[in-house]
């Protein structure tokens, strides 16, 4: 989708309210936004489809935030563009408003309002609301309504940002750190609707550094660093390509040299009678070497999330891929 079908401020707005998406919910072409001196991001591309649960990734500071603001139009890009449903965020705020259901990362509501309260004013800006799904949610979570924000602890209030962020249906949920507080039985809650909502045709743009999570919940994912996107590309994908790890047992002490020989392959630890490897070449020499040594065991396993999210950190390479579209 080429942004230069992107609707701006002076455009027509006749028909835009709900408009259906026919390319991609999101799109960033080239986004930058600075801070005088204070980094913020830079050429941030990305594309995000409809009925997808899309992972961005980086730790605090990285620029997940910031590139939400610039999505929701709380920010103004330096340079670069964003469509949101085709909709340029700053020229078309409200129609993006009224079509989202966002979830920020430090959540910050009235403190002495109760959530039945919160809940009513957000029904009088974003429209109807769908009174069952609501009560829904709110079994679903044991949300409480009746009592004041400032007396509740903070994974009470993190479920009343869920409820105000789903209960309308929004065709787009945007998500930042959205399980910050709640109990494991009320994440494992939190995936089954993310999995719900994704199978009903609606996206989700999930901003975390909970690797675990974001494991089980994504499509494709982006990492960020320093602002700048480094990856995109499928979990599947990534994992596939990543070095695996093996471990072989033996019942007797084995030199590990013998293994630092062959193409692909990279000791990692090693005692008298165990030797760890990370493998990224075909794994029959090493099945052919390890044989010799009549081990008496063997694992090996694909690279976890969080291992390839800290290799792309440490990484110096400032280079950005995209994969899996």
């Amino acid at each position: 989708m080429s942004l230069a079908s992107v609707k701006r401020p002076h455009d027509h707005d006749g028909g835009t309210r709900s408009k259906p998406v026919t390319g991609p919910v999101i799109v960033t072409e080239g986004l930058t936004r600075r801070f005088g001196r204070r980094r913020g991001i830079n050429d941030v591309t990305v594309a995000v489809d409809r009925g997808e649960v899309f992972g961005f990734l980086g730790p605090n500071g990285a620029g997940k935030s910031t590139t939400i603001r610039l999505l929701l139009g709380l920010y103004r890009p330096t340079a670069g563009r964003a469509a949101v449903f085709g909709l340029d965020p700053c020229g078309h705020s409200v129609q993006v408003h009224r079509r989202v259901g966002y979830l920020p990362g430090e959540l910050v509501l009235f403190p002495r309002l109760t959530g039945r309260q919160l809940l009513d004013r957000f029904a009088g800006i974003r429209g109807p609301i769908d009174n069952r799904y609501r009560d829904e949610l709110i079994d679903r979570f044991g949300v409480e309504l009746d009592r004041q924000v400032r007396t509740l602890s903070k994974g009470n209030v993190q479920k009343i940002g869920l409820l105000l962020a789903f209960a309308h249906r929004p065709e787009l949920l945007i998500l930042d750190e959205p399980t910050s507080g709640l109990d494991p039985l009320l994440q494992d809650e939190f995936a089954r609707l993310v999995s719900e909502t994704a199978r009903e045709g609606r996206t989700v743009f999930l901003s975390s550094h909970d690797l675990d999570e974001v494991q089980r919940l994504v499509d494709r994912l982006a990492i960020i660093k320093d602002g700048r996107i480094v990856i995109t590309d499928t979990v599947e994908h990534l994992r596939a390509s990543a070095p695996k790890t093996v471990e072989f047992c033996f019942a007797h002490p084995v030199d590990p040299t013998r293994f630092q020989s062959l193409d692909g392959v990279q000791v990692l630890s090693t005692n008298t009678t165990q030797v760890r490897l990370s493998l990224t070449g075909p794994i029959g020499p090493l099945l052919q070497t390890a044989v010799v040594l009549e081990p008496v065991d063997m694992t090996s396993r694909p690279a976890e999330l969080e291992e390839l999210f800290l290799d792309y950190y440490r990484s110096d390479s400032g280079k950005a891929h995209s994969h899996g579209r």
